[in-house]
């Protein structure tokens, strides 16, 4: 159970323009509390919230009170039982292991109201390689003095979902689809199969213009997983990254931040990373091809880049509502067919007849 995590309690504060706040204690099992419980013992366990950066406006702060620290450990304890980096690890020996790599793990409180919550939970990628973050959208319930929160791909996400007033009607329709696709198991289709629908998913700028295939298919992390991620540099787009669908979108790193996480209708949803000059979202419907930032160097939530490109990620969710990178391997994204490589970055793509690989100025496509 989560609520038994035996961990130390130090979440991280800033005071700076009231974004970091610092929470009161509360005990184990998430509920409200200004402080211990009487007749606690000094050696009873502390909350699952040891190291971790929480992100919190005045208002959210003043919003929540004195439950404001029983949210971060619900939501903290979710992140480290999801994290793949923290895998068979304690609470508190994953987050000894990310600080001892210089990694934080972040819950941002972006929306209160009454006794719901929603914002965002990352896990920064090292910074030694081209790695990408593990990052959650979570909504977050309190009942009866307890928390239960819900991070993108738990069931508890879709059950908030439906009933969260700090969702709204166009966003819960496009959350909902996403959340409850039945997708089949992950498994790559053969080449020479029918290309797996993407719904129309596009590339990530504006369509009939081109940039630079500069990473063919690899995992999101650069190293375990799904190959689902490409890099995309230079051509006559004017550096512009764009969504690849409409959808709702969210900056996971927060105002100025270069990660943005796409939600689409019918079981996708996409990431850009290493962005600058971003625009905010937080929640929003945006359309097809809304402007999302420009190719850079970002690394707000971790992990390296050389040069300016987007790295794009392509997500969806498993029978079980488990939020994943997928493969690319087989699905037709922009109009080209997307191929692996015999080794991570090195896939191709085609169409028509013409075959791209790394190094190759590729077309948008929408047919």
């Amino acid at each position: 159970m989560l609520s038994k995590l035996s961990v130390r309690t130090t979440v991280a504060a800033l005071a700076a323009a009231g974004l970091l706040v610092t929470a009161p204690q509360a005990t184990a099992a998430f509920r409200d509390s200004a402080g211990p419980s009487a007749g606690a013992s000094a050696d009873a366990a502390p909350p699952p919230s040891s190291g971790v950066t929480v992100k919190m406006s005045s208002a959210a702060a003043n919003g929540l009170g004195t439950a404001r620290q029983a949210l971060v450990d619900a939501v903290s304890a979710d992140v480290l039982a999801r994290s793949d980096d923290a895998r068979g690890l304690s609470a508190k020996a994953a987050v000894d292991k990310f600080a001892d790599e210089g990694r934080k793990v972040v819950v941002d409180v972006r929306t209160v109201s009454k006794n719901w919550a929603r914002g965002v939970a990352y896990v920064e990628a090292p910074r030694t390689h081209h790695g990408d973050p593990e990052g959650w959208l979570y909504i977050a319930h309190r009942k009866d003095g307890q928390w239960v929160a819900g991070l993108e791909g738990d069931r508890e996400f879709a059950d908030h979902v439906a009933r969260s007033p700090l969702v709204g009607t166009a966003e819960r329709r496009t959350m909902t689809a996403y959340a409850q696709r039945k997708a089949a198991p992950q498994e790559e289709p053969a080449m020479g199969a029918a290309a797996a629908n993407t719904n129309g998913l596009l590339l990530p700028w504006m369509p009939d213009y081109y940039m630079t295939l500069t990473g063919g298919a690899h995992s999101h992390t650069g190293s375990t997983g799904y190959w689902s991620s490409l890099d995309f540099a230079g051509g006559n787009a004017s550096g512009r990254v764009r969504s690849s669908r409409e959808g709702t979108a969210t900056s996971m790193c927060g105002a100025g931040g270069g990660w943005t996480r796409v939600i689409h209708p019918g079981g996708f949803s996409t990431d850009y990373y290493h962005m600058f000059n971003t625009t905010y979202y937080n929640g929003t419907s945006i359309g097809r091809s809304a402007l999302l930032g420009t190719i850079g160097t970002d690394t707000c939530a971790g992990g390296s880049a050389t040069g300016a490109h987007v790295h794009w990620s392509l997500r969806t969710y498993d029978a079980n509502y488990n939020g994943q990178y997928t493969w690319l391997n087989g699905r037709t994204i922009g109009g080209w067919l997307w191929s692996n490589g015999s080794s991570q970055y090195a896939g191709c793509a085609t169409r028509l007849g013409v075959t791209a690989c790394p190094g190759t100025a590729i077309y948008n496509r929408t047919g």
